[in-house]
């Protein structure tokens, strides 16, 4: 089994843990994103980073302003993946910052030759839980997926820290910083339990592929996506949802800032 370090110093980093028999562990680093460009990152079901993703005073960024007008008429997807290589079990740890009424996710897990990441892969979502639906009327396609009692306002299965349409985060321990400042997501994927963190506080766990995990997919937004969630390895990937968004992932050392995400057994 593999164990992924990702870190930033002030560049990202990848390592594995890998365990022999004899329960030695050696590291091997791999660099994801060094702070200057998105080099091993691309669109999914593409070649090339879409028009809109950069680099921003360090960090990863998408913006409407770095469209270019040779790149309206882009059709590919402008979410994006890191491409270069494939996680199982894994711990993810990210800052990220969206603007009043954004909306974005990180995705997991991520199989190629789909219409799109959300029907196959789990996502940890990322929005403006407070202001949301002040920029967006959501009413409609509330009611279209059952919602009865205030389809207007967000729900919990789709507020941030979510694992999107399937378990929502617990309330009593959700404490989201306002669009515009940064939180800090951590996500600890095993087979035997998934844990989503936001800003320290542990607001969602579930056991993936369970009989509980099972009935909610069938019975849930998932019912008509078979692939939806089956994947035990894929990519990791960050979605764009037509708002500006910012990712980094600074931890404070003696010696460096460190930006990580790591895979675990």
């Amino acid at each position: 089994m593999n164990r992924i370090a990702l870190l930033c110093i002030p560049f990202l980093l990848i390592t594995s843990f890998h365990t022999s028999k004899k329960n030695a562990t050696s590291n091997q680093w791999i660099q994801l994103f060094d702070g200057k460009s998105l080099e091993g990152w691309r669109a999914y079901n593409g070649k090339a980073l879409p028009p809109g993703w950069g680099v921003v005073n360090g960090e990863m960024t998408f913006s409407t302003k770095m469209i270019l007008e040779k790149d309206y008429d882009y059709k590919g997807s402008r979410d994006i993946i890191y491409g270069a290589q494939e996680f199982d079990n894994f711990e993810l740890v990210v800052e990220w910052k969206i603007p009043p009424g954004g909306n974005s996710g990180i995705f997991y897990h991520i199989a190629e030759g789909y219409r799109g990441i959300p029907e196959v892969a789990p996502e940890y979502q990322l929005i403006d839980d407070e202001h949301y639906t002040d920029f967006h009327d959501i009413t409609a396609y509330n009611k279209s997926i059952g919602v009865v009692v205030d389809p207007h306002k967000l729900q919990p299965l789709q507020s941030t820290g979510a694992d999107y349409a399937m378990y929502p985060p617990d309330a009593t321990q959700k404490a989201t910083r306002p669009a515009g400042e940064w939180n800090e997501t951590r996500i600890i994927f095993t087979e035997k339990e998934v844990q989503h963190w936001l800003n320290g506080k542990l607001i969602v766990r579930f056991t993936p592929w369970s009989a509980d995990w099972v009935a909610k997919k069938s019975s849930g937004k998932w019912g008509l996506s078979p692939d939806y969630g089956k994947f035990k390895k894929g990519y990791i990937g960050f979605q764009d949802h037509g708002s500006s968004l910012w990712f980094r992932n600074f931890k404070k050392n003696k010696t460096s800032t460190t930006f990580r995400i790591h895979t675990k057994t």
